[in-house]
């Protein structure tokens, strides 16, 4: 069975993190959800993120998303790919070395990487970006444009997806099914 990593904190993105997570186990695949410093049932919280006419996003409260496996225990070699949802929690996942090492070592291996959001800050951090073309949410352009990354414009609004080997980026939550879709691809999955 294929197995996927999921690695979160507090303050994910809701949208970002749920969907994909069921989604994903829908079509039959493993997912493992992970935070530092947390184990197996602990929770992280989550926040809203909505586009209400303001000039950036607002957000809320969101869920407590349950954790499914041990961040401590996780050996990245067991997994196929690995998922980074967006949020505020890729502000401090991007300067933990663990969650760095993991992310280099699926870049390295040339694994299959679903990153939407803010979820880019870690790929930059981790220097998985250099010569890559991608998208994310247009504030964080000038940290995956100085990682040495081709900016993608989204040209669906904040609904498409770029691909560009395995590496597969999305703007934002809006984008889940096209994102999801196309990491299933990667993924050597098709529906339709």
């Amino acid at each position: 069975m294929t197995q996927i990593l999921m690695i979160v904190g507090d303050y994910v993105e809701d949208y970002e993190v749920m969907a994909p997570f069921q989604i994903l186990q829908t079509v039959g695949l493993d997912v493992h959800a992970v935070c530092p410093d947390k184990s197996a049932g602990d929770k992280v919280a989550t926040s809203i993120h909505d586009f209400e006419g303001e000039q950036t996003f607002s957000e809320k409260r969101g869920h407590n998303f349950t954790l499914n496996a041990t961040f401590a225990g996780v050996d990245p070699a067991n997994y196929d790919a690995v998922v980074l949802p967006g949020g505020r929690a890729p502000e401090y996942l991007a300067i933990d070395d663990r969650v760095l090492d993991m992310v280099r070592h699926f870049h390295e291996a040339d694994k299959p990487i679903a990153a939407t959001c803010h979820g880019l800050l870690i790929l930059a951090a981790a220097s998985a970006l250099d010569g890559k073309r991608c998208q994310g949410y247009p504030t964080v352009r000038p940290e995956v444009e100085a990682a040495g990354a081709t900016w993608d414009p989204p040209v669906e609004g904040l609904h498409s997806v770029t691909t560009d080997g395995k590496l597969v980026t999305a703007s934002a939550w809006t984008g889940n099914a096209n994102w999801m879709r196309a990491f299933l691809k990667v993924l050597g999955m098709s529906f339709g």
